[in-house]
């Protein structure tokens, strides 16, 4: 299945309702399989929006390039 925007907003909505206050947020991953995400596992949740951001070509690099003299 390829990656949409659609997954993005949802696992995106996900993590702004569990940083807000919420338990647990569940929605469908990009396999279609139901996910529960607790704040616990939070970071599990950001490591999966960035994979999402790199797979739509959003994120490219892994953090700011530096330069060198």
């Amino acid at each position: 299945m390829a990656v949409t925007l659609i997954q993005l907003n949802e696992a995106e909505a996900a993590y702004h309702a569990l940083l807000t206050g919420q338990a647990v947020v569940e929605f469908r991953d990009q396999n279609g399989e139901t996910v529960k995400y607790g704040q616990a596992s939070r970071l599990g949740l950001a490591a999966y929006i960035l994979d999402l951001k790199r797979q739509l070509g959003i994120v490219t690099g892994t953090g700011p390039m530096r330069v060198w003299f």
